[in-house]
C-alpha cells in the first residue's frame, strides 16, 4: 500500500494537504516509534492496508495509537483497508476489493474535517 499512499499523499499535496507516510517495514517486531512520533505532530492518523480490515495488522496499529498516545487524539484514527470478501482473482474485481488512491484521500479528508 506504499505506492497507493504515496500517490494520494501527491494529490493531497498538490490541494494543500501535508501527509507524512510511515512504511512499517516489519511487523514482529512492530517499531511503533516512528508512527507515535508521527501522530503527535498532526494528532491525526489514516492507516492503510492491504489485509482485511477486521483483525488485521491496522487494528494492532489502531489500538497501540489508542494506548500509547491517546491523549494526543484530536481525531478519530480512519482505516482504509481490503472490502470484507476473499479476494477474487478476476482483475477488475481485485482492484475494487482493494484500496485505492481515492479511498485513502477520502479517509485523509474525513480526519481533516473531524
Amino acid at each position: 500500500m506504499l505506492e497507493i499512499s504515496t500517490k494520494a499523499a501527491e494529490l493531497l499535496y498538490k490541494e494543500g494537504i501535508q501527509a507524512e507516510i510511515i512504511d512499517l517495514r516489519s511487523l514482529r517486531p512492530l517499531d511503533m516509534e516512528p508512527v507515535i512520533m508521527s501522530f503527535k505532530k498532526t494528532n491525526r492518523a489514516v492507516i492503510v492496508e492491504e489485509g482485511w480490515r477486521s483483525y488485521g495488522v491496522g487494528a494492532e496499529v489502531a489500538a497501540r495509537l489508542y494506548e500509547q498516545a491517546f491523549d494526543y487524539v484530536d481525531a478519530p484514527i480512519r482505516r482504509v483497508a481490503q472490502k470484507e470478501v476473499p479476494l477474487p482473482y478476476n482483475r477488475t474485481l481485485e482492484q475494487m476489493a482493494l484500496p485505492q488512491v481515492e479511498d485513502v484521500i477520502t479517509a485523509v479528508k474525513e480526519v481533516l474535517n473531524g
